[in-house]
């Protein structure tokens, strides 16, 4: 089946349906648009939708531009009608439109570039990675590894990406269910790539906590609510500030243990005054030396 393109220039704004989408408009993004359309007269750029057998029409690309022309009152809005396309086509051309085209946040970079993979393996099948038996066979098909081009040089080229960067973005996505998506949309602070990055790494469950943190804006990234949880849940180690007198020495033991003789004796003979005086305010205060526990034995000998 391909898809082709109507003759029709502009549709109905209340006759377009836009269940399903990946993320929500931007009120700030419509506002914007709205403005730039009141100045220029026009809209520069027109909706994509596709038209199914029942008739329906559902949005492919442009639900910012379509809410931009409900808050304006418009009645009709300039489209380009599609015929005899996919689920798959559809969400394709909705993903690329916003990955070349919108002011995306890093979390929905990362949402969009999941799908964009999701969906290039499965239209492309030969490009998914190969382990094992598939390939060792691969190793020896030089005319199609030399054919099959992956998916993350292949958008990276497409966007003006790294392959590095896609992949981390693609990872990112690919963990989070559509639900933690939107509710880290609603986050206090804008969730970055680093955020992201710890998030594709940790189970099921460490994710939801750290989702729930950054909500509400218990912690200051991923990696803060990560240990967070791993501490609550005595999974990690709690930190505790030590008392500066006790840091210092144990930093002067460990110094000390691990300093050959030579070295020792030249500390000993360059601190020796303060080290007697030190020695001396010991014993006026009481202090013993600790005797080895075989002390009593050898006195007795």
């Amino acid at each position: 089946m391909t898809p082709t393109l109507m003759k029709l220039e502009t549709v109905a704004v209340a006759e377009v349906h836009t269940q399903g989408r990946l993320r929500p408009v931007s009120a700030a993004a419509v506002a914007s648009l709205v403005a730039s359309i009141t100045e220029l007269g026009v809209m520069k750029d027109a909706i994509h939708v596709r038209k199914k057998h029942s008739g329906e029409l559902h949005l492919i690309a442009g639900a910012h531009r379509l809410q931009a022309a409900v808050e304006m009152g418009w009645a009709e809005i300039p489209a380009k009608v599609w015929t005899n396309v996919t689920d798959d086509w559809a969400r394709l051309m909705e993903v690329d439109d916003n990955i070349a085209g919108a002011e995306l946040t890093a979390l929905d970079t990362a949402v969009f570039l999941a799908e964009r993979k999701r969906l290039y393996e499965k239209l492309h099948p030969e490009a998914r990675a190969t382990i094992g038996s598939e390939l060792v066979a691969k190793r020896w098909n030089t005319a199609d590894m030399m054919s099959v081009v992956s998916f993350a040089a292949a958008t990276a080229e497409k966007f003006g990406l790294t392959d590095r960067h896609v992949r981390r973005m693609v990872a990112a996505g690919a963990a989070l269910s559509p639900q933690e998506a939107q509710q880290l949309r609603e986050a206090q602070k804008p969730v970055t790539l680093k955020d992201l990055q710890v998030i594709a790494k940790v189970k099921p469950a460490e994710r939801r906590e750290i989702v729930a943190q950054l909500v509400v804006g218990e912690a200051k990234s991923a990696a803060d609510a990560l240990k967070r949880h791993l501490q609550t849940t005595g999974q990690a180690p709690v930190k505790r500030d030590l008392d500066p007198v006790e840091a210092a020495f144990k930093a002067l033991r460990e110094a000390w243990s691990r300093a050959p003789k030579a070295a020792k004796r030249r500390f000993v003979g360059e601190h020796f005054p303060e080290m007697e005086q030190l020695a001396h305010e010991l014993v006026s205060e009481g202090w013993e030396a600790e005797a080895p526990a075989d002390a009593a034995g050898i006195a007795a000998q």
